[in-house]
């Protein structure tokens, strides 16, 4: 039986397209499924990405421009007014990967942002969203977290990755989200090619 393909997203809890993309990936289950793809979600910080400043109030140009993509793609979003200083729940998604908490915290973590309208810059907040899940932060791992993130991201602008979502296609980024048909289209054909190019 053939291994499942593999596409490496990347994303930041900061970014609001990417909740967008979260929620038509999830979706998209059927189709993942139907092309055995599977996703490795990866958090980096986007301020190391693109150089935009944590605190940094949205402005109204960005923000029409997220909440069209939304209502375009059919996601209720709630925007936070300023760029989420989001490194923290980040490094926490990161060190979860290959677990079970890992989906369980990016959807916790997405829907307290974008649905809620949490502030998770407050470290308590961030340690009852661990509680919902059943589970304590250890705070005495903070800094090696970080610097792991630091690390994941540093290497995501190596591989040409300038901003979320980013799907990683093989050797080559694909910024943005679009409509299902779009992506499935995307990947469906990504998906064929890789197979047919294996098989030769």
């Amino acid at each position: 039986m053939l291994e499942p393909l593999r596409v490496r997203v990347y994303y930041d809890f900061a970014s609001s397209l990417g909740y967008v993309a979260h929620r038509v990936m999830e979706r998209m289950a059927h189709d993942l499924d139907e092309f055995d793809i599977v996703l490795d979600w990866t958090p980096l910080d986007l301020s190391r990405i693109t150089g935009w400043p944590r605190g940094a109030v949205v402005d109204d140009g960005r923000r029409a421009n997220v909440l069209r993509v939304a209502r375009e793609l059919s996601v209720a979003i709630r925007m936070p007014v300023h760029f989420v200083d989001s490194r923290a729940a980040n490094a926490l998604a990161l060190a979860f990967t290959g677990t079970d908490r890992e989906p369980a915290w990016r959807e916790r973590v997405y829907s307290a942002i974008h649905e809620e309208g949490r502030c998770i810059e407050d470290a308590e907040v961030l340690a009852s969203l661990a509680r919902d899940l059943g589970f304590e932060i250890d705070a005495a791992s903070d800094f090696e977290r970080l610097v792991e993130l630091e690390r994941v991201s540093l290497a995501a602008r190596a591989e040409q990755v300038t901003g979320v979502p980013t799907f990683m296609l093989g050797g080559w980024p694909v910024g943005g989200i679009q409509e299902e048909s779009v992506m499935r289209s995307l990947l469906g054909r990504w998906a064929e090619k890789t197979r047919r190019a294996a098989a030769n």
